[in-house]
């Protein structure tokens, strides 16, 4: 027999035992789930190992749940802190015929409260040097947190206001007065204790908004007003048949967080 008989018989020898060996049994899709499960299981068990044997390692919004503020005295700032703040801030945010102003949607409370927890201590923010001039997007550039440089202008701000108007501290001015300076303030002409005060200026402006439209969970935004104004529905699970009705006021009251809503009272 030629070598190339040989190869060809060989071929055919192993194409035959090809088709006489039974195909491969797929896995049923019982037998497929039943696998799965069994991942998960040990998985599961894994985590369980993890975390000490007592449950998963973590759980949703455990490390950080919103608690609610309770109505009380000012936690971070000084009665006068306070009282320049929530001057600052009903000029910043004017009440109207229809909606509060920033003082009494509680604007001051929700930064007070801020102030007194993570934000006021730049908590999770790298705050070493350099410190250097940056765009706006680069962040706080800056060694100071926000607790030090809201308590820094406030005792400059009342000390300019003493001295320029006869021993009055900014709350006790004129509305036309407030503006005049909060107008310096904004636009870099107001110098407090030698240092600028737009950063400061900037800085409030910003957690006045953040308190006036933020859930009333955080102390701001009391009785929903500016949700009420601008027609946010809230924490509603589902809205979808409101979601393309432009230009219609939405007819529900909105809803925190905490599953109250505008109509019930804070404090049941």
């Amino acid at each position: 027999m030629s070598a190339n008989s040989a190869a060809v018989n060989a071929i055919s020898c192993r194409s035959a035992d090809l088709h006489a060996r039974p195909a491969p049994k797929l896995p049923s899709r019982r037998a497929l789930l039943a696998s799965t499960a069994l991942l998960l299981v040990t998985q599961t068990a894994g985590a369980r190992t993890l975390a000490g044997g007592t449950g998963m390692p973590w759980r949703p919004f455990a490390g950080d749940p919103p608690q609610a503020v309770e109505p009380g005295p000012w936690v971070f700032f000084t009665p006068e802190e306070g009282a320049a703040v929530e001057a600052l801030v009903d000029r910043l945010i004017p009440p109207d015929a229809e909606t509060a102003g920033g003082k009494d949607c509680g604007c001051a409370v929700f930064i007070d409260r801020q102030l007194a927890g993570a934000y006021g201590s730049a908590r999770g923010l790298y705050m070493s040097p350099p410190f250097l001039q940056a765009t706006p997007e680069q962040g706080l550039q800056a060694p100071s947190t926000p607790a030090q440089l809201y308590h820094r202008m406030l005792v400059a701000l009342d000390a300019f206001c003493r001295a320029t108007y006869a021993g009055k501290p900014f709350a006790q001015l004129p509305d036309g007065e407030k503006d005049r300076i909060i107008t310096g303030m904004e636009n870099g002409s107001l110098q407090l204790q030698g240092t600028s005060a737009t950063p400061f200026f900037e800085i409030l402006l910003q957690d006045t908004r953040y308190g006036f439209f933020a859930d009333p969970v955080y102390g701001g935004n009391r009785d929903m007003a500016a949700w009420k104004m601008i027609g946010f529905p809230g924490a509603r699970y589902d809205y979808r048949d409101w979601v393309e009705r432009y230009n219609e006021r939405y007819p529900h009251p909105p809803i925190s967080i905490a599953g109250r809503n505008a109509g019930s009272p804070l404090h049941p």
